[in-house]
């Protein structure tokens, strides 16, 4: 699941592959948005966890899951 993190005060917005469903993403960010935790805390595809402070979060893109790329070529 391509998930997309806006953060306020930053130029770029965080991108990460993530194995959990969109069920699962959208209560971890209800959770922090409604102050259950503090900080936004998602794992990527390959173990890095991604942290970030509640009250600097714009928006979140929650995508598909990601299609397996093959080739050089931009489709």
């Amino acid at each position: 699941m391509e998930v997309k993190i806006g953060v306020q005060h930053a130029p770029r917005e965080i991108v990460l592959e993530s194995g959990l469903s969109a069920e699962e993403v959208e209560r971890a960010v209800s959770d922090a948005l409604s102050g259950k935790t503090q900080l936004l805390s998602l794992t990527d595809d390959k173990g890095r966890k991604v942290l970030v402070p509640t009250d600097r979060i714009a928006y979140v893109e929650i995508g598909e899951p990601a299609k397996p790329r093959v080739g050089f070529g931009a489709l």
